[in-house]
């Protein structure tokens, strides 16, 4: 049975159904490039899912484009979640799992399946 998984921007895959919150900000006043947006997962901590430091524009435009990326991994979620079962929650019956990861250069969230990115190192059964 396939599970969504989010891979963060440290390279870490957290299950999407453990996803409680997703944040976003625009950095500190002082900042004048840049944004993040971070996802705080039930009992645990918070995970960045984009670290984006080269983002211009004033405090007021780059929280707008941190927002349109939160409302984006929402999206990106539903489709996952739609693909591996009832489209409801993450419980999934789908074979394969996913992963949500962001792509910096084109700004987009990529849903892929897991042994996609696995490439040659696919598990053997015996």
């Amino acid at each position: 049975m396939g599970d969504v998984w989010i891979r963060t921007a440290d390279n870490v895959l957290i299950r999407a159904d453990r996803v409680a919150a997703i944040s976003s900000s625009a950095g500190s006043g002082y900042e004048t490039t840049g944004y993040q947006v971070q996802a705080e997962l039930t009992g645990d901590r918070n995970y960045n899912l984009i670290r984006n430091r080269d983002r211009v524009g004033d405090a007021d435009e780059r929280t707008s484009h941190a927002g349109q990326m939160q409302d984006a991994l929402l999206l990106a979620l539903d489709s996952a979640a739609r693909s591996q079962g009832d489209g409801f929650s993450m419980a999934t019956t789908g074979d394969n799992s996913k992963v949500i990861s962001y792509d910096d250069a084109r700004e987009r969230w990529l849903i892929t399946e897991a042994y996609k990115l696995a490439g040659d190192f696919k598990p053997e059964f015996s």
